[in-house]
């Protein structure tokens, strides 16, 4: 069986900037790959090359044996650390309206029978965030936990097949992130999605993944600072075995494991 998602020999280059060089990956459908690395080492950039926001310099990326779309669709949720939710529309509303936009692109709103049945497949998915309660606050009303879970309701709205997060929970205090993670993994399990996920903590990335992706710089030249860029330098399948993660970050090169933030 093919993979459902493979990168072929990506690079990404912005002028004589080398972000990313040789990438290589084969990532199975309903696998939960985190991303971990120092800062700038090309991590976010490869999330904008899975979601489309960018297109690679060099090589390919495919999902289900084709091309990715060069732009953002339906495949593919996001969730940013920065909350990327609508303002001046209501939790309910925030949901809506990416079921509403795709099927009335002239209007960007739906009406009667049409409007209150994506009302209601909104509500579904705000209450299995835990924001059932909250359907008509507005977005200044929540707090940070739970305006990130307003972002992942939006993100499972258009039910992607990939879903792509660039250190959701970075902002967030230590509990209201134990309580995201436990969310995640809920969703998780019952979506069956593909999910690549970026983080500097590297406890987090050991505790939610089944496969760590390390991004580290292997040649460095100090008078072409910007002439390598980096590459997915270990790929590690994880498990449930503590003592074997505990292990595996102990392999990490201290250069590597010095930058992250352990808390094995």
């Amino acid at each position: 069986m093919s993979a459902f998602i493979e990168v072929r020999n990506v690079w990404q280059e912005y002028g004589d900037q080398v972000v990313l060089e040789r990438l290589n990956l084969s990532i199975n459908e309903g696998e939960f790959c985190t991303l971990v690395g120092a800062s700038g080492c090309g991590k976010s950039t490869f999330l904008r090359l899975l979601l489309g926001q960018e297109r690679a310099s060099r090589g390919e990326i495919l999902l289900a044996g084709e091309p990715l779309a060069g732009e953002p669709d339906s495949s593919r949720g996001v969730v940013f650390q920065r909350y990327s939710v609508f303002p001046h529309l209501s939790v309910l509303d925030n949901v809506a309206i990416g079921l509403e936009l795709p099927r009335s692109k002239l209007l960007g709103r739906l009406f009667g029978a049409a409007k209150r049945e994506a009302r209601e497949q909104a509500a579904v998915i705000l209450h299995k965030v835990g924001l059932g309660h909250a359907l008509d606050k507005y977005p200044s009303a929540l707090s940070g936990g739970m305006q990130q879970r307003l972002a992942i309701a939006q993100a499972l709205t258009m039910q992607p097949r990939v879903l792509l997060l660039d250190e959701p929970f970075g902002a967030l205090d230590p509990g209201i992130r134990k309580d995201m993670h436990a969310l995640l993994l809920e969703l998780w399990h019952e979506t069956k999605l593909t999910v690549f996920m970026v983080t500097h903590d590297l406890s987090e990335g050991f505790s939610l993944g089944t496969r760590l992706l390390v991004f580290d710089k292997t040649r460095l030249d100090p008078h072409a600072p910007n002439a390598f860029g980096a590459r997915i330098t270990y790929d590690i399948p994880l498990n449930s075995d503590r003592r074997a993660q505990r292990a595996a970050v102990e392999g990490l090169p201290a250069h590597i494991a010095g930058k992250l933030q352990p808390a094995l």
